[in-house]
């Protein structure tokens, strides 16, 4: 198993086991973002300077419908170092506040950014995540970072619901 498949299969793992929980909430009326997927950047994608070519995220989040959202947010924005080596880096987030609808949901709330290059971790990054799910389970996904919006990233892999 490659590590990216064990990544992959640890996600789904975790949406699988909370899955139960998710079908309780939908049954008062929250609405459900889940996803275990892997997106694509256009071309000429970088944060903080080293150029993406995509990322692997995967979320559990209820949303009432009162502006407010409580969940989780992970991420590994795939990247090269200017060595040319790989710079994976990692985006763990709480999910505090967030809206939903017409196949679209936007969550927010403080994140950790570990840029994997021996700096240390920033530590209460604002974020926001915007996904937009079809019914095939695909989709795309906007991440912003603090003060940075990265381009919209095109999912290929994986699935996306929001219920």
């Amino acid at each position: 198993m490659t590590k990216r498949s064990a990544y992959v299969a640890a996600i789904l793992l975790v949406v699988f086991a909370l899955l139960p929980l998710f079908v309780v909430a939908h049954e008062n009326a929250l609405v459900m973002v889940t996803a275990a997927a892997t997106g694509t950047f256009p071309s000429g994608t970088t944060y903080k300077g080293v150029p993406l070519s995509s990322l692997r995220f995967g979320t559990g989040v209820e949303i009432p419908g009162d502006t407010s959202a409580t969940g989780e947010f992970q991420a590994t924005l795939l990247g090269t170092s200017n060595g040319g080596q790989p710079q994976n880096i990692i985006i763990e987030a709480l999910v505090s506040s967030g809206s939903a609808g017409n196949g679209t949901a936007t969550f927010s709330g403080t994140c950790s950014v570990d840029m994997a290059d021996g700096t240390p971790t920033s530590k209460g990054v604002l974020f926001t995540a915007t996904i937009t799910a079809n019914a095939e389970g695909k989709g795309t996904i906007v991440l912003k970072l603090g003060t940075t919006t990265l381009p919209t990233a095109t999912v290929n892999e994986g699935s996306m619901t929001i219920q």
